[in-house]
């Protein structure tokens, strides 16, 4: 919220990385100039909201890099999707149009709808079928088996099998086909993830008052205490990734809260 500094000043190397710092320093103050709310962005919808949550929580003692190896959502943080995840943020902000957010508004509908095609269709065991798989490199298949579970065998792609649904693939554009497929294809370990980001969120509705006392709450290990005091994080969430900060000192915190959601201490 209050971020208007950028780079080394931050603990960063002066790359990129201050490149992404500037971006938001500059956004927000237009934003407060204007009286508009900040651009926040979170981990779990971009990687500068990695590098922003990480300079604030963790303990750095060199200049920090951004690797994708630091984002614990990175099958979320795709940078095919990187349009979908980030349109909203752009509209809001001015510095995309209405008419180029309907557009990628439509294109996530369109993957949908397509996903929902192929769980709908399904091929039958016949010769001919089988013929066609086992030419794709993949076993023949016994009893009628969907489009969409096809489509999770490694050596099937999206392109092999649009025409089984009865669509051809220049009904479709790249971008819609690549990810259904991905989608498709880690279903699995996205869905994980994105279970993940819900517990993620339960904490981040948990606010911190920026001018709590954290030496006056029982409980809380010294270590917790004098970190808390110096990041004075903005919720539970950023609280519960500082370095030091345990399961236990965010149960406590927790229960100084009184189990209420956006609701200070």
């Amino acid at each position: 919220r209050e971020f208007i500094f950028a780079g080394q000043i931050n603990g960063t190397s002066g790359y990129e990385e201050a490149a992404a710092q500037g971006f938001i320093a500059g956004v927000n103050a237009a934003q407060k100039i204007m009286n508009e709310p900040p651009l926040i962005l979170t981990r779990d919808n971009s990687y500068i909201g990695v590098l922003v949550d990480d300079l604030l929580t963790k303990d750095l003692i060199e200049p920090y890099r951004m690797y994708t190896s630091r984002a614990e959502y990175r099958l979320v943080l795709r940078s095919d999707n990187a349009d979908i995840r980030l349109s909203k943020f752009g509209n809001d902000i001015g510095l995309i149009t209405d008419e180029q957010y309907r557009r990628v508004v439509k294109r996530e509908k369109e993957i949908d709808r397509l996903i929902s095609k192929l769980k709908a269709s399904s091929l039958n065991p016949d010769r001919g079928n089988n013929i066609i798989l086992e030419k794709m490199g993949t076993k023949p298949i016994y009893t009628p088996l969907s489009i969409y579970k096809l489509l999770k065998r490694p050596e099937v792609n999206i392109s092999g099998v649009i025409d089984f649904t009865g669509d051809k693939r220049n009904d479709y554009d790249r971008k819609i086909l690549k990810q259904a497929e991905i989608k498709i294809k880690y279903e699995g370990y996205i869905s994980r993830q994105l279970s993940e980001i819900k517990k993620l969120e339960s904490l981040e509705k948990y606010y911190l008052s920026r001018d709590l006392n954290y030496f006056k709450i029982v409980g809380l290990t010294y270590e917790a205490q004098e970190k808390l005091t110096k990041i004075k994080p903005n919720t539970l969430g950023q609280a519960s990734r500082i370095a030091g900060i345990s399961p236990a000192d965010i149960s406590i915190l927790m229960l100084n809260l009184k189990g209420k959601p956006e609701a200070g201490v």
